[in-house]
This record gives structure tokens, C-alpha cells and sequence, in this order.
């Protein structure tokens, strides 16, 4: 006899900024959620950039306790969580599992170096830190090791050769044991549970990295769909199922699926933190005005870019306020005013800037991939934004679609949960039952053809400024 009571999802979504949690039911609908802010990095040094203390794991229960008191059904109910965390972190822990020091951040050089303390007990990903956390298990998914790790991309398996394994700066004891995304990683210890308010024994499931589980919670499934993703990191993705090596204009990332990969263009390292570092700027006189028009800040700022045109009258912003690893000296630009430009050209110029930049990136993978993208959908908080989404349809020159999941990548989470859980068949049966789409934004022909005369001068401004900017980090750094 089947059963008639309701069954939820947790999905945990670790991101760059804050914890998301999320009890999602299994038609992918949310029904309660906490939230809590990373703390500021701790960068004691240049090229170390750290989570001080233990802040992913407090920021994760803190957001779990928000939604389980949130949550207006009965605990009882949820069946399972998926556990989706930062990429390219490394944890090096003790051998009862502890954090021998501070998790490196994606942006920490050592992350990019083999590991260099042979003494500590494991090194592992952020996920796998936190599954030991959450399950006692020194289980990781497999699909969060892309990056300095000595796995074999087509198996998604620790290399057995010992001198690789060296030249990674690790043996295979200290390395966790691997699994596919679905599968159960542990079940939620008596002390993760005093910690989240997650009952004890709910199986823990694995996902992938944070990346593309959130392209799992927008439905991302189709060759010819590219995903904007609007976070801390900004970056165009499709979807495929052969690992591709050697690629001019992007690299090939693990999928939520076994056997599947992103394909990920470059993209912008501060993307809505520079939107957001512009709103602060503005500071309290954006606040006053907001306020009398009954307006949130970033609600009066998108509709005022709104108003301005298309191209912003020539004003143009490169987006280089964290520069490449590969041209240290770049800084970011904002040029082309003459008098016409206000504040409100500054916010919208920055949004064209992401749509530009990611829209030239992904153009060129799309022609290495050979298959040109008919639709684009939007994810992230950027992707709340009117004005955000028309840009990036009239960039295009093709509808682009809003991702409906307020945590795209806690949404893919919970449906790595209910695949691993059976509730569904496979991947295609419960992104079908989970994914909702979102509203459509249809392009501006004469919008679309502006912006493609203004990408083509983007593609060159950094041939002019690199020069400048050369000689101005001798001075500054």
C-alpha cells in the first residue's frame, strides 16, 4: 500500500556569500528556508584567502535551524537532504575529521598548488569537510574534485598511480572515498542534528559542485540552452556528455549526473559583487529614495537603469575589479562619459558589462562546441531583475528565461536527494516533476543590434588599457 503522506527535501546550497537551506516537497515547490552571511574572508597574507574559524559549517546550521523552524510541516517527513557546497575549496583536517586550519577559499592560490602539508590526516573539498560533519563518513562526491585533484575526469575515480598521487602532494589514505552525485553519502548524526535541527537519520545524498547543481535546479538539459549564472562568479554553461580536453574557449566541469559534464565559458570573478559594491557606494542617499517610492535599494536602482538606453550613451564598464590570475594587473574600468551619464547609467552599465562579457565568452564556446544556443535562462540573484533579464535578451538576440527556484542550487540539491531516495527514476523524471520555468523575456531587434556593435568594441578595450594598467601596478600593485 502506497503511502499518502507528504515527503520533503532539504537542500543545502553553500555558496561564496552566505548558507541557504531550503525544505523543498517532491513537486520541487519551497516551503521554508533559512538563510545566514559567510563572514568576511580572512586574508592574513597576499595569495591566502580563508573562511575564518568554522564558518561554512555554523553558516549551515544556522540556516537549517531558520528553515526547520520555518518549516510548517512535520520533521518526520523529510526523507532525505542533498548537500551542495563551494567549489574549488580545500579542507585539510585532522584524523578525528576537525579542521587542522581555516578552509581555503576558491580564490586562495594554494588552491591552484598541490597540497603542501603531508602531515595533516585528509585534505578534501568543502562538500567532503561537510559531509564528515554532517554524517561522521569521510565520503565526498565525486563530482566536486575538478581543479588541482588527482582524479581521472572519465571514471570520476582516484588515479591508482603513486607517483601522480605525489605529484599532487597527497597519498590515497589521506584522500576521501569517492561517490556518484545521488548517491547516499551517510545518515545525519545525533550531533549534526543538535547543530541543524535536521533529525538524526535522515540519509545525507551527493550532489556535485555549486555550479552545477545549480544548472540542475534551472532544468539546464539541452545541448543548445546556455545558463547565465548570476553569482559571486559569473559564467555561461551548457550541458553534454563527453568530457572535452583541450578547449580554447572553456573547460569541461563534472555534472549532477554520473557520466554527464558542464561545459563552462570563462566569465567575471566579482560579477554581482561589483553590482552590489556599486548599491553600498551609493550608500544612504539610493537608501532615502528607495524608501519613498516604497522600493527595496536594488528594486529603485533596476528601475531607474531602466530608463536609461541601451549602450548607456557610450558609457562602457570592464569588469575587472578581481583581475585574472593570468594578467594580475588589470584593474576595473569605467570610461566614455561626457556629460550625459548620471549614476544610473554607472548600475546599468555594469549589468550590460556582465551580459556583454559572458555573452562574448560563451559565443566562442558555443562555435567550439559547434552548437549555437537557441535559448538562454538566467539564475541567480541578478536574475530578479527586469531590467537584467531584457538586457540579456536583447544581448543575445534570443528569449531568455528566468529560473523560477529562488536557490536554483538548492533545488538541484533536493532532486539529487529524491533520485538517490527513488522517489524518482532518473535525472530527466525529476527535473519533469521538480523544475518549473520561469517567465520569458523576448529580445528588442534594434536593442539586439546595438549591443552587437558595442560588444565588438568591447572585445578591444583591454587591448588599449592593459598597457596603462601594466605601468600603474608597478606603482600601486
Amino acid at each position: 500500500m502506497t503511502s499518502t503522506r507528504p515527503r520533503y527535501f532539504i537542500g543545502i546550497d553553500n555558496g561564496s556569500q552566505s548558507s541557504k537551506v531550503t525544505v523543498f516537497d517532491d513537486h520541487g515547490r519551497a516551503v521554508s528556508e533559512g538563510r545566514a552571511s559567510l563572514r568576511p574572508y580572512h586574508t592574513p597574507r597576499p595569495g591566502v584567502v580563508e573562511h575564518p574559524d568554522d564558518d561554512l559549517w555554523t553558516t549551515i546550521g544556522q540556516a537549517s535551524q531558520a528553515a526547520l523552524a520555518a518549516f510548517p510541516g512535520d520533521p518526520a517527513d523529510i526523507v532525505g537532504v542533498g548537500l551542495c557546497t563551494i567549489r574549488f575549496c580545500r579542507a585539510v583536517l585532522k584524523a578525528d575529521g576537525t579542521l587542522a586550519q581555516p578552509v581555503m577559499s576558491w580564490m586562495d592560490a594554494r588552491v591552484s598548488q598541490p597540497h603542501a602539508a603531508p602531515d595533516a590526516a585528509y585534505v578534501t573539498t568543502s562538500s567532503g569537510y561537510i559531509t564528515h560533519r554532517m554524517t561522521g563518513a569521510f565520503r565526498d562526491t565525486a563530482a566536486n574534485y575538478a581543479g588541482m585533484w588527482p582524479v581521472d575526469p572519465t571514471t570520476w575515480q582516484w588515479s591508482a598511480d603513486a607517483e601522480e598521487l605525489a605529484a599532487f602532494g597527497v597519498t590515497r589514505s589521506m584522500l576521501f572515498d569517492l561517490v556518484m552525485p545521488g548517491e547516499i553519502l551517510g545518515e545525519v548524526t545525533e550531533q549534526a542534528a543538535a547543530q541543524t535541527g535536521i533529525p538524526a537519520g535522515v540519509p545525507v545524498v551527493a550532489t556535485a559542485n555549486d555550479k552545477a547543481v545549480e544548472a540542475l535546479g534551472c532544468g539546464l538539459r539541452a545541448p543548445e540552452t546556455l545558463l547565465v549564472s548570476l553569482g559571486t562568479y559569473v559564467a555561461g554553461m551548457a550541458t553534454g556528455p563527453r568530457y572535452v580536453t583541450g578547449a580554447r574557449d572553456f573547460w569541461t566541469n563534472y555534472a549532477s549526473e554520473p557520466g554527464r559534464y558542464l561545459y563552462e565559458s570563462t566569465g567575471v570573478r566579482r560579477g554581482m559583487w561589483t553590482v552590489s559594491w556599486y548599491r553600498d557606494l551609493l550608500g544612504e542617499e539610493a537608501a532615502v529614495h528607495a524608501r519613498a517610492a516604497g522600493l527595496s535599494t536594488e528594486d529603485y536602482l533596476n528601475a531607474q537603469a531602466e530608463k536609461v538606453p541601451p549602450g548607456c550613451e557610450g558609457l562602457m564598464t570592464v569588469l575587472d575589479w578581481l583581475a585574472p590570475t593570468e594578467a594580475p594587473f588589470r584593474k576595473g574600468t569605467l570610461l566614455g562619459f561626457d556629460g550625459r551619464q548620471g549614476r544610473f547609467h554607472i548600475y546599468r552599465s555594469i549589468l550590460e558589462a556582465l551580459a556583454l562579457t559572458v555573452h562574448d565568452t560563451s559565443t566562442r564556446m558555443a562555435a567550439e562546441l559547434g552548437t549555437p544556443f537557441q535559448e538562454v535562462i538566467v539564475s541567480g540573484g541578478g536574475s530578479h531583475s527586469d531590467v537584467m533579464m531584457q538586457i540579456h535578451a536583447d544581448v543575445y538576440g534570443v528569449p531568455a528565461r528566468r529560473a523560477e527556484a529562488s536557490s536554483a542550487a538548492g533545488l538541484g540539491a533536493a532532486i539529487c536527494a529524491a533520485i538517490g531516495l527513488g522517489i524518482y527514476a532518473d535525472t530527466d523524471e525529476a527535473v519533469a516533476h521538480m523544475v518549473r520555468p520561469g517567465p520569458v523575456f523576448m529580445p528588442n531587434a534594434a536593442h539586439h543590434a546595438i549591443y552587437q556593435r558595442l560588444g565588438e568594441v568591447y572585445r578591444s578595450v583591454r587591448e588599449h588599457t592593459d598597457k596603462i594598467y601594466q605601468q600603474s601596478h608597478e606603482i600601486f600593485g
